[in-house]
C-alpha cells in the first residue's frame, strides 16, 4: 500500500474511531451514574388521577389473563381496562371480557401493527377521557403499586413516563439466553437510570408507558414501524415533553423459550433501532443542535448507541482494520482510539454487570461474550440484503407468567 493510501487510510479511521467514541462515551457516562442514589423526587399528590390501562393484542389469548389480572388488581372506581383485539384469528377478545377487561375488536389488514392498534384504542377513548393513559403489552405483568406509581409521576411532571421494562429469561435458559437478558438489563434499566440521575430524559419502551391525555389524544400513532416506541418518544421530546425514567414502577415479560421466536424477535428490535438511528438521528441532532435543546439532544445521543452486540462487534472489526493499518506502515492514532474505546466499552459493561448482572451470568459467562457477538452476525447480515421493516408478532410462551 503507497504511503497516500495509508494516509488516507489513517485519516478515514481516525474520523470513523472518533465517531464511535461518542456512542461509547454516552455508554460508559451512563453505566458510571445508574448507581447514585436519587434525590429530588416531587412529593406525592392528594389523590390519584384516573387512568385507563391501554392493552394491544393480537392472538394474544393464551398468556393474556395473567397481564389482565395484573391490572385489574390495581385499579381504583373510575379507571378502566381495555383491551384492544386487533386483527385476531383467535378468541382473544372472548378471554379477556372473560378475564374482566373491556374489549374493542379491529379487523383491518391492510394496516397492521401495533401503533394502529394504539391509535384505534385512544380513538375509542376519546368518548370518555381519563387523565392518564397506560400501555401495557399483552405478556407483559405489572409490578405491586406500578399504576399508581406511573400515574402520579405523569400527573407531577406533566410528561410522558416510562417504567421500569424487563424481560427475563426462562428457567433452565442457556447462556446465550441470559446474556440477552443482560443486555436488555443493560439497556433498560443501566442506561436509563444513569441518565435519570443527571436529569436527563430517556427512551420510550413500548410498555410500561404513561401519558396525560391532552399528550397523547392526537399523537401520531398510526404507523406500522417495527419501533414505534422509539419514534414516539422522539416526536414528545420535540414537542417539549421529553419521556422520564420511573424505576419504581415494574412490568415484566419472559424472553421466548423458542430459539427461532427469540431470535425473530431481537431481529426485529435491532433493525428498527438501526433503522430508527439511521432516518432519524442525523436531522434530529442538528434541530437539537440549532434549538438548544438539551433534553433532545441527550435523546438522540442515547438513541445512536446501537444494540451492544453491534457496537461491541463494530469495535472490534475497528481495532482489526486499525491495527492493520498501523503494521502497514500508517499512523498509530487510529488504533490507540481504538483500543481506547474498547477499553471504555469493556468498563461500562463490566460497571452494569457488577451492579445490576451478578445475578444473571457470573463473571466466567461474561468472558463468553465475544462468542455472542458473532452468533449476532446473521442479524447484521440481514441488513445487507433484507432489514426487517415491517411487524410480525413473536411467538409467545404462554405460561411463562
Amino acid at each position: 500500500m503507497s504511503g497516500t493510501a495509508l494516509s488516507l487510510a489513517g485519516m478515514l479511521l481516525t474520523v470513523a474511531m472518533l465517531l464511535l467514541l461518542v456512542p461509547v462515551g454516552v455508554l460508559l457516562i451512563q453505566a458510571l451514574n445508574a448507581k447514585r442514589p436519587i434525590d429530588g423526587h416531587p412529593a406525592p399528590v392528594a389523590q390519584r388521577p384516573r387512568v385507563a390501562v391501554l392493552i394491544p393484542a393480537h392472538n394474544e389469548s393464551g398468556g393474556i389473563e395473567p397481564t389482565i389480572r395484573s391490572v385489574l388488581e390495581q385499579l381504583l372506581p373510575g379507571d378502566r381496562l381495555l383491551v384492544v383485539a386487533d386483527n385476531c384469528t383467535d378468541d382473544t377478545a372472548a378471554v379477556s371480557i372473560a378475564a374482566g377487561a373491556e374489549v374493542v375488536q379491529r379487523h383491518d389488514e391492510s394496516q397492521r401493527g401495533k401503533g394502529y392498534a394504539l391509535d384505534h384504542g385512544i380513538r375509542h377513548l376519546k368518548l370518555d377521557p381519563p387523565q392518564i393513559v397506560i400501555i401495557v403489552d399483552a405478556d407483559c405483568v405489572l409490578g405491586a403499586n406500578s399504576l399508581s406509581q406511573l400515574a402520579l409521576r405523569c400527573t407531577q411532571s406533566g410528561r410522558p413516563v416510562q417504567a421500569l421494562d424487563l424481560m427475563r429469561t426462562p428457567p433452565g435458559a442457556g447462556l446465550k439466553a441470559r446474556l440477552a437478558e443482560l443486555a436488555w438489563v443493560v439497556k433498560n434499566q443501566v442506561r436509563p437510570l444513569g441518565y435519570l440521575h443527571l436529569g436527563l430524559p430517556c427512551q420510550l419502551m413500548g410498555t410500561g408507558m404513561a401519558f396525560p391525555w391532552p399528550l397523547i389524544e392526537n399523537a401520531p400513532l398510526a404507523t406500522g414501524h417495527i419501533a414505534e416506541d422509539l419514534q414516539l418518544g422522539l416526536v414528545m421530546a420535540r414537542g417539549g415533553t421529553p419521556p422520564l425514567f420511573c424505576p419504581e414502577a415494574l412490568v415484566t415479560s419472559y424472553f421466548p423459550s423458542d430459539s427461532t421466536a427469540m431470535s425473530d424477535q431481537r431481529t426485529r428490535w435491532e433493525h428498527g433501532h438501526l433503522g430508527v438511528i439511521a432516518s432519524l438521528a442525523p436531522r434530529l441532532m442538528v434541530q437539537a443542535l440549532r434549538q438548544r435543546n438539551v433534553p433532545l439532544l441527550a435523546m438522540v445521543l442515547d438513541l445512536c448507541v446501537p444494540p451492544l452486540a453491534s457496537l461491541a462487534l463494530l469495535l472490534l472489526i475497528s481495532l482489526a482494520v486499525a491495527l492493520l493499518v498501523f503494521l502497514l506502515g500508517g499512523t498509530a492514532l487510529p488504533l490507540m482510539l481504538a483500543v481506547l474505546a474498547l477499553t471504555a466499552f469493556a468498563l461500562s459493561i463490566l460497571r452494569a454487570w457488577r451492579n445490576f448482572g451478578r445475578h444473571i451470568v457470573s463473571m466466567l459467562e461474561l468472558l463468553s461474550v465475544p462468542s455472542y457477538v458473532l452468533a449476532k452476525l446473521p442479524i447484521y447480515a440481514r441488513l445487507l440484503y433484507g432489514r426487517q421493516a415491517e411487524w410480525i408478532r413473536t411467538k409467545r410462551d404462554s405460561n411463562k407468567h
